[in-house]
């Protein structure tokens, strides 16, 4: 083949993944328009006067906390303010360096309370448990450092109901967030696994553990978090939802069959994705055991968070993040294109590796490829125009999309101002913002398979959001 006969071949090739990368996601987003407008019509007969029937299955709340004291007091003041019949709080002191023990010890009136744990899950030693003398429902596990997957562990083992719902200790619930997600329980006795809506806390504010008032960071960087999780929960997750092939069920904000995932072994402290890998495997043991089940992505319920706002800190959580997602389906590649694969082995894992997985590869390969071509004229301008109009329109397309759902659907931001705010962000974040991503997590893919040593890694909070009272 000629030195032309292959400019034209990488050109068409790296062209034919953008657009497919596209088309992919288009039809997320499609899949998520039909299940919105399901959504709407079951919200004209919930708007009916309701009546709390007691008969919702019981959830024990797991909160893993690692130097979490600038958060961790309002998060669980919002978590006890739950409407709902009959749940536990139960935070897992992962040997932080800071005072989140004594803020607790503080706040709550802790004291230690004596009590036997089914380890069923191998854990790091636990150094003690203490019950709240202000709240019946709170309990807390202080425990040698293992992370955030290990935390998590232990609170299985002392957890007391049929489901859990693992909870980040720097986020606020709404009040109904746990009535909506553990809803799909009630209506499918097959359900092992729901997730909700995780949205950005920072420009927000909350008193007493309230939510009181949704706003935008003044931070670029938060500002483009925003956009991002708009189109990774609303056209991501609710579309793979659809087709009983979500892979991922955000730590921050997930709820799970407590025996299920005990089957499955718990999470696993040596990955760094420990919820995208539980997942996977879920899915993998279910479908090789023949076990009809459900697993889904529930919009309405909200959890707000704070994302970072420095670029050291955002860049470490992607490369964590690119590492996690490495591991979570290396470790499970028996479930792509296996015999009882079905819609997750089939579809959604060919689609994680090729577009999320080897994506930094082949993206940052693109416009490397692209603009040096072009560069040396190699190629026309009009192939690196359409190259472009790919990579960055249609991808300004999409964020676009995932801002008009969200406006569609909940209408959380209420002013003009502020979706005018987040329709330039949609512009923006594809002229570097994105770009930068992409390298950050070519990077943590370059790690994994150097297998260099991993961390849950430390976050740094400001909790500007919170309001004193």
């Amino acid at each position: 083949m000629t030195q032309q006969g292959v400019i034209h071949f990488i050109t068409v090739a790296v062209l034919a993944y953008f657009i497919l990368l596209n088309l992919g996601y288009l039809t997320l987003n499609i899949l998520s328009l039909v299940s919105l407008y399901r959504m709407s019509q079951e919200k004209i007969v919930e708007s009916l006067p309701q009546v709390i029937t007691g008969l919702e299955p019981a959830i024990s709340i797991l909160v893993p906390a690692y130097n979490e004291e600038t958060t961790i007091a309002a998060s669980i003041r919002s978590m006890l303010q739950l409407a709902y019949s009959e749940f536990e709080i139960v935070v897992i002191n992962d040997g932080s360096k800071d005072a989140t023990l004594d803020v607790l010890k503080r706040e709550f009136e802790l004291s230690p309370f004596p009590e036997a744990v089914n380890a069923r899950i191998e854990t790091k030693p636990v150094r003690g448990i203490y019950r709240s003398a202000l709240h019946r429902q709170l309990r807390v596990i202080d425990k040698e450092n293992g992370g955030k997957a290990d935390s998590l562990n232990a609170g299985i083992n002392l957890a007391r109901y049929e489901l859990f719902c693992g909870v980040d200790a720097d986020s606020i619930l709404e009040r109904d967030s746990l009535q909506r997600v553990a809803r799909p329980f009630l209506r499918d006795s097959r359900m092992v696994a729901t997730g909700g809506t995780v949205r950005v806390a920072n420009g927000c504010e909350v008193q007493g553990g309230f939510l009181t008032k949704v706003g935008l960071p003044s931070n670029l960087l938060a500002l483009f978090q925003v956009v991002e999780y708009l189109r990774a929960f609303l056209f991501g997750r609710l579309g793979w939802s659809q087709i009983n092939a979500m892979l991922i069920i955000s730590g921050a904000f997930g709820l799970f069959k407590t025996e299920v995932v005990v089957a499955a072994g718990g999470y696993r402290p040596k990955t760094i994705g420990e919820d995208m890998e539980l997942v996977v495997r879920m899915h993998r043991m279910l479908r090789d055991q023949g076990i009809p089940y459900r697993a889904e992505f529930v919009p309405d319920p909200v959890c707000w968070t704070e994302v970072p706002e420095d670029r050291t800190t955002l860049r470490n959580q992607r490369i964590r993040w690119q590492r996690g997602l490495s591991e979570s389906l290396t470790s499970n590649w028996g479930l792509m294109f296996s015999r009882h694969g079905g819609p997750p082995g089939w579809i959604a894992f060919p689609f994680m590796v090729l577009f999320e997985w080897l994506g930094p590869v082949v993206e940052l390969g693109g416009y490397a490829f692209m603009l040096f071509a072009w560069s040396f004229g190699l190629i026309s301008w009009e192939a690196c125009a359409i190259f472009l109009f790919v990579a960055l329109g249609l991808g300004i397309l999409l964020s676009a999309s995932g801002l008009l759902l969200e406006e569609m659907a909940f209408h959380l931001y209420p002013t003009m101002k502020q979706i005018g705010v987040l329709a330039c962000i949609v512009v923006l974040e594809n002229f570097g913002y994105r770009q930068m991503n992409t390298w950050w997590r070519l990077i943590g893919l370059y790690r994994w398979a150097a297998n260099s040593k991993s961390s849950w890694g430390e976050m740094k909070r400001k909790g500007s959001w919170q309001q004193k009272q």
